[in-house]
């Protein structure tokens, strides 16, 4: 059996919201082959991810909440530039909420957590970020934080005291930065707008409206049964009444989004409404 095309699961995921008998219809019309199965986006995890090569920091935290060593893993691969997440990999530092023992760390990952500077280690965790005057240090000192303990003693400091802004930012695009010291940096459009350009979303929903381009975000998406199941919900109620409204039934507008997903550059909820504005 081939696998299916990265538009082909895209609009395999979007199907997935209406109802089945309308699905099958549509991909008798349209010849989209049958949803991928649960083997072979297993396998599409177990080898390099395409799609994976710039992994969004929140999909990444998604992922890590399964507290599953094998995905940890594959996530630990595609994020070379955030040691501090790394290191909190390595060490097994558990993601799921509510969950406070260690999970078990994947053979393939012991000796490889990356290293802290001696010059930080001395000054400590807060005293660390106290003395971030750069992008580099900020990120170099943010690297140090890995249990929620250290988030509430980097929330406390920063109440009490504002810490350094390259040291508030190399914080707050950290994607496990618990929501309530991220809102402590800053609330205003602005810095949200940043957050998002950095891969940071408050929640799946967010990800949806996200600039796209379309097509990455749906084959994301199309694996989020296997690699966040507790977070997919969330994204297909903030699709599923775009679809039957731009959608729904219509074999021609299905017909019009397959060709467009391939080559289309908007975000996922304009590709939708484009579909059906063509049909």
């Amino acid at each position: 059996m081939r696998e299916n095309t990265r538009a082909e699961r895209a609009v395999g995921f979007l199907l997935g919201l209406v109802d089945e008998e309308i699905a099958v219809r549509v991909r008798a019309r349209t010849g989209l082959p049958e949803p991928e199965s649960p083997a072979q986006a297993r396998g599409r995890v177990t080898r390099a991810w395409t799609w994976a090569r710039d992994l969004e920091a929140s999909v990444a935290l998604w992922i890590l909440e399964n507290d599953d060593r094998q995905l940890n893993a594959v996530v630990w691969r595609h994020i070379p530039t955030d040691s501090g997440l790394r290191r909190a990999i390595a060490r097994g530092v558990p993601f799921a909420p509510g969950r406070v023992d260690p999970i078990p760390v994947d053979a393939t990952l012991p000796g490889q957590e990356p290293e802290v500077p001696e010059a930080y280690v001395r000054h400590g965790l807060v005293g660390a970020l106290r003395e971030v005057g750069t992008w580099s240090e900020g990120r170099t000192a943010a690297s140090m934080v890995l249990t929620r303990a250290d988030w509430e003693t980097v929330g406390a400091a920063d109440h009490e005291h504002p810490l350094p802004g390259y040291a508030r930012w190399a914080l707050s695009v950290r994607p496990d930065c618990p929501p309530w010291v991220r809102a402590g940096f800053g609330t205003h459009a602005k810095f949200t707008h940043r957050l998002r350009r950095a891969g940071v979303f408050e929640s799946p929903a967010d990800y949806v409206a996200s600039d796209g381009p379309a097509l990455r975000v749906l084959e994301v998406l199309s694996m989020g049964q296997l690699l966040f199941p507790t977070r997919l919900k969330e994204a297909e109620d903030a699709l599923r009444p775009l679809v039957q409204e731009h959608l729904g039934d219509r074999e021609d507008a299905w017909a019009v989004l397959a060709q467009l997903a391939e080559t289309f550059h908007g975000n996922t909820p304009e590709l939708i409404v484009t579909a059906g504005a063509i049909a």
